[in-house]
């Protein structure tokens, strides 16, 4: 039987070929071009020397001017904008160890944050003497408006809102642009004398959404590239905008940040992103990056892509709607790629687990889901290039597992 367009772009992913893949929002499979890129570029280090003028020189005036540029086209800023990371956490440690903090400065987290971020708020509060708070923003899934509830949760001190883009539990995607509004409406009346800052953790939405920065006017846009771009793990990176770059200095410091002079003495930081970056890097993994992004663009714009994402979630959250036993936290459609559900109260009670579910899938069947602890869920990830028979094949066994109980 021929292959379908879309069967024949899949085989870029060579992780494809033997699982059913519903991980995207852990981690996506990387095409073949990437591995390969990552590949060359170190044998192309090793040719030249790992550590010579002409290495030093291509990672410097090229490869690293290429992905940020690449970077910065996807999110629609200046490239200069842009600090390379390792991951979302390093980008979201930066500003939150970076601010200068003063006692009594208040923090507003939703509770719906990674519990990596809510470690390190909490102990910025500890050594700072921070006052932090939580908004209960997961009330809000199905009913309720986010942005009234934050105004609810702002107080005169607010130095600082963490939250997510799209919510890595249960894939409920926030109004950025208004709640950016918000706080400059809030920063401008009379009592307050500062617009809070907004820290995002965009683990879930770069290559998901379509991205306009400036015109969002976010202060900090944590990503990472190995998530729905397909890129390598180990790179990412942080948008720091303009207005929000003088608040904030470099906590862990190292050359690649600094200025000197020809005595080697540090005369100051980097002017731009650099400023936040650190030291030596695994410098192929730009060029694999770079490789992942385009090859999505092959299939259409980000706009076209996000369509599809919609439209496969859709599928997905009504296929197990179907399903007696299975409840999904979302009563519309998903607004984005994650659908996060629920066994129902009769097989819970009957001993049956979210996490015994995702080890049968993934022993019986080879589909790839995984458990959610807050809230208990299990969920499931589709991307563009899902095929809906794969989405029919994990309801098929979704109703396998639940037939057993």
């Amino acid at each position: 039987m021929e292959k379908t367009v879309l069967e024949q772009y899949r085989e870029q992913f060579q992780a494809l070929a033997n699982k059913t893949y519903f991980n995207y929002g852990g981690q996506g499979p990387m095409p073949k071009v990437a591995l390969s890129a990552i590949h060359r570029a170190y044998e192309y280090i090793q040719e030249i020397g790992p550590f010579s003028g002409e290495t030093q020189a291509w990672i410097f005036e090229e490869e690293m001017p290429k992905i940020r540029k690449a970077i910065a086209s996807e999110l629609t800023v200046p490239s200069e904008t842009i600090t390379l990371t390792e991951n979302v956490t390093v980008g979201c440690n930066i500003p939150l160890w970076g601010l200068n903090w003063q006692a009594g400065d208040h923090v507003l987290i939703t509770d719906c944050e990674h519990p990596g971020i809510v470690a390190v708020v909490g102990e910025i509060a500890r050594r700072f003497r921070l006052e932090v708070s939580t908004f209960p923003l997961m009330k809000t899934l199905n009913q309720g408006n986010p942005l009234e509830l934050l105004a609810q949760h702002l107080h005169s001190n607010t130095r600082l809102i963490v939250l997510s883009h799209i919510l890595w539990n249960t894939g409920q995607v926030l109004p950025l642009t208004e709640i950016m509004k918000l706080c400059r409406k809030w920063g401008k009346q009379a009592t307050h004398s500062r617009k809070p800052l907004v820290l995002v953790d965009a683990a879930q939405s770069v290559g998901v959404l379509p991205l306009n920065l400036i015109e969002s006017g976010v202060d900090f846009y944590a990503f990472t590239g190995h998530k729905w771009w397909c890129g390598p793990e180990g790179l990412g990176g942080l948008y720091v905008s303009p207005d929000a770059a003088a608040s904030l200095q470099p906590s862990f410091i190292g050359w690649r940040g600094i200025v000197t002079n020809s005595a080697a003495e540090v005369t100051g930081f980097k002017p731009d992103g650099r400023r936040f970056e650190v030291a030596t890097s695994a410098y192929p993994l730009y060029a694999g990056l770079r490789e992942a992004i385009a090859i999505h663009h092959q299939w259409g714009t980000i706009e076209e892509r996000y369509q599809r994402i919609l439209e496969l979630s859709k599928f997905l959250w009504q296929k197990l709607n179907g399903i007696r036993q299975i409840n999904c936290l979302r009563t519309a459609p998903p607004e984005a790629g994650l659908v996060s559900f629920k066994l129902d109260k009769t097989l819970r009670d009957a001993g049956a687990t979210h996490a015994q579910l995702v080890k049968f899938l993934e022993k019986e069947y080879r589909i790839m889901v995984r458990t959610i602890l807050s809230p208990d869920c299990v969920r499931a990830c589709v991307h563009y290039f899902t095929l809906e028979s794969e989405i029919e094949q994990l309801v098929e066994a979704i109703t396998d597992f639940c037939q057993k109980y």
